[in-house]
């Protein structure tokens, strides 16, 4: 053990690290970090979302499975680099993804199965609340899926105790708080940036309208309480240990921050948390978030008004769907090296094909991809159908195929952005990437340039993703200085791993525009393929 893993194996065995863990679409993953926020170890539990009577769910117990499974790897990573076991932490931070719907009872039992941000059921919901409160309400929000509940007469509602996310549900069974971080709130109905607390004005125009139905709860009783970063939000339990670490290792007493959503913790991963600063999440869903210098001149529907972890405004442009069309493509090119007797594994698989997607032609080539495994709301989907077609003279080569499931990835998102830009006149300098659509050299940051001609710049741990941000901001709240804002602690600690940026090449840019045209007219096809492939 080299001086370097000595020190890292002391700081681990005297507790003085920091744990973060989020549970994304496809992955829970773990990151442990040292004070100055150097990754010290990862582990990782690979697990997805099913379809069950027309709702994406995640089922609870795969939950709780998948977090022992992903805690149980990092200590296992830990052995293996430091030879030390993994006892107790400085903190603890949990993430997860932003929206959805976790209903509990008065035993804290779900009365639903967990209804994800992917779900667009809530329609009638949203179509109802936006001219309501004048707010634009997504179909992925709590507040939309309850008040859909509600509208259907859906028997569990006079029994919700407690409504959270998968995070905060997380979060109040590792320590009995039902607490959260705001920018996760902000994605359960609005927040008042001056307070950085609920709405109250907005809280009360809901509650008066559900009344008539008497239900037996105010909004405000069932919601959690709303905590900006740096605040503790409680403590581990000794039951919570034991969920988390089954083996019994890991000490109750460790103090957690806030749990909050993947948005937020891309923000902080990207250190991008100060007005018009922005930064993009690309991986199974993909959206951007631009921190805001001024309000928005009118509602739009497209937009999600969210807030930092600090409570700052946020415009997120959000796409449901994003690399999950062309994961399933690169697992079909595995099984053809796997017949022709060499097989390769993922990680092979996408080094090297996807740089490919820079040698193809601007456009794609003539081709058309439609990304859409599930409803896309930016274009008015509620279901989707993975398409690919081409005209018989299109220039059909594997660099073509690739940039445009490349592409197709990215124009759900150009939709929303062009909205910002466009119509808001936003302006955006340069947008910080993170998530798997930016892994293995620079295909990624090229093709978000060209998809938003801004430059695009990745940092150093963008590879570590939210898991390693949560982290982040789970020392954030151990900070010698109290008065420290995020935005300057983030300054002090990771600003100088963000790497150059990839300027948008004008033949790339034209040629995005180009394919954006042609995905456009092809949702006629889509329409008509989610009407045939039932």
């Amino acid at each position: 053990m080299n001086q370097q893993q000595g020190s890292a194996a002391g700081l681990i065995q005297s507790g003085g690290a920091i744990l973060g863990i989020e549970f994304g679409s496809t992955r829970i993953k773990g990151s442990l970090i040292a004070p100055d926020t150097t990754p010290l170890a990862a582990g990782s539990h690979a697990w997805e979302n099913q379809l069950k009577d027309g709702v994406w769910t995640y089922d609870m117990q795969d939950v709780w499975k998948g977090v022992a499974d992903c805690y149980a790897s990092l200590a296992q990573d830990v052995r293996a680099r430091y030879s030390v076991e993994l006892r107790t932490l400085a903190a603890i931070g949990f993430s997860g993804m932003m929206h959805g719907y976790v209903a509990l009872d008065i035993d804290g039992k779900p009365l639903v199965p967990f209804r994800t941000w992917r779900n667009n059921v809530t329609g009638k919901a949203c179509a109802e609340l936006i001219p309501l409160l004048d707010f634009a309400v997504p179909q992925r929000w709590s507040i939309a899926h309850l008040y859909q509940a509600i509208l259907e007469m859906q028997p569990h509602v006079p029994q919700i105790v407690h409504l959270t996310t998968l995070a905060g549900y997380v979060h109040w069974k590792l320590t009995g708080e039902h607490k959260i971080g705001v920018g996760e709130a902000s994605g359960m109905f609005p927040i008042d940036p001056k307070t950085n607390d609920w709405d109250a004005a907005r809280m009360a125009t809901f509650d008066a309208l559900i009344e008539p139905r008497k239900l037996g709860w105010k909004l405000r009783d069932i919601l959690p309480a709303v905590l900006p970063a740096g605040r503790m939000a409680g403590k581990l339990t000794a039951d919570g240990a034991k969920l988390l670490d089954p083996s019994g290792k890991l000490a109750a007493g460790i103090p957690l921050c806030p749990p909050e959503g993947d948005a937020g913790t891309g923000m902080v991963a990207t250190n991008a948390v100060r007005s018009r600063s922005g930064s993009v999440s690309a991986g199974t869903s993909v959206f951007a978030m631009i921190v805001l210098d001024k309000s928005l001149s009118r509602v739009h529907e497209e937009i999600d008004i969210v807030v930092t972890p600090d409570g700052k405004p946020v415009a997120m442009a959000h796409s449901n769907n994003g690399s999950s069309d062309l994961d399933a493509w690169i697992g079909l090119f595995g099984q053809v090296a796997g017949a022709l007797g060499t097989p390769a594994t993922l990680d092979d698989l996408y080094g090297k094909l996807l740089p490919l997607a820079v040698q193809g032609d601007p456009d794609a080539g003539g081709l058309l991809a439609v990304n859409y495994v599930s409803g896309e709301h930016m274009t008015g989907f509620t279901e989707g159908r993975p398409l690919f077609a081409r005209r018989e003279d299109a220039r059909f080569t594997l660099g073509n195929f690739l940039r445009a499931m490349l592409f197709a990835s990215l124009c759900a998102l150009r939709t929303g952005m062009n909205i910002l830009t466009e119509e808001e006149g936003v302006v955006i300098e340069e947008i910080r990437g993170h998530g798997g659509f930016f892994k293995g050299g620079d295909t990624g940051q090229r093709m978000m340039a060209a998809a938003l001609n801004v430059p695009v710049s990745v940092s150093a741990t963008a590879g570590e993703g939210g898991a390693w941000g949560m982290a982040v901001l789970a020392g954030y709240m151990l900070r010698a200085d109290a008065k420290q804002s995020l935005p300057e602690y983030l300054d002090e600690r990771i600003a100088g791993s963000v790497g150059q940026p990839v300027k948008p090449d004008p033949r790339d840019v034209q040629g995005f525009a180009e394919f954006f045209a042609r995905h456009e007219k092809g949702l006629a096809i889509e329409r008509e393929a989610v009407k045939a492939l039932r």
